[in-house]
């Protein structure tokens, strides 16, 4: 038998990889908007020492006036460039999530939004510590091309 609330929970996060196996990401409690990606950003090119290539999905927030303002800001620091429309198969990212949700907070009994924190920050800080892991998500057939 297997317990469950019957309520559902959401957490927001926004998180970028590299090819050599780094992971930046932040949680957000409500919804991503500009403000959030931008202060994402910010945090990113902190102790930057070489430009930043970033691989963006067409989602309106990646697109939106100010966070092309901030981009163009950066002078040349960060680049951005965007997945073709419907293609979430080409985004090294998604096999993050994918990986929150199978191997971080899908088998563990969640009863509260802090329960969900709870999983998913601990496991997102285990993927920092294991670079290996996070260049296998460049492995994938559809994610060959951003290694």
């Amino acid at each position: 038998m297997v317990r469950n609330t019957g309520a559902r929970f959401g957490l927001n996060m926004i998180s970028a990889i590299s090819p050599k196996g780094a992971l930046r990401f932040m949680v957000v409690e409500g919804g991503v908007g500009v403000p959030q990606l931008v202060e994402f950003l910010r945090r990113m090119l902190i102790n930057g020492k070489r430009p930043i290539f970033l691989i963006l999905d067409g989602h309106p927030v990646h697109r939106s006036k100010a966070v092309k303002e901030f981009v163009r800001s950066s002078e040349g620091t960060l680049r951005v460039f965007y997945l073709p429309p419907y293609s979430p198969e080409l985004n090294p990212d998604e096999l993050v999530w994918n990986d929150v949700k199978n191997n971080g907070v899908g088998r563990k009994m969640i009863c509260s939004p802090v329960d969900l924190k709870k999983g998913v920050i601990p496991h997102l800080r285990g993927l920092q510590k294991n670079p290996e892991k996070v260049q296998s998500f460049f492995q994938a057939p559809s994610t060959r091309y951003a290694a």
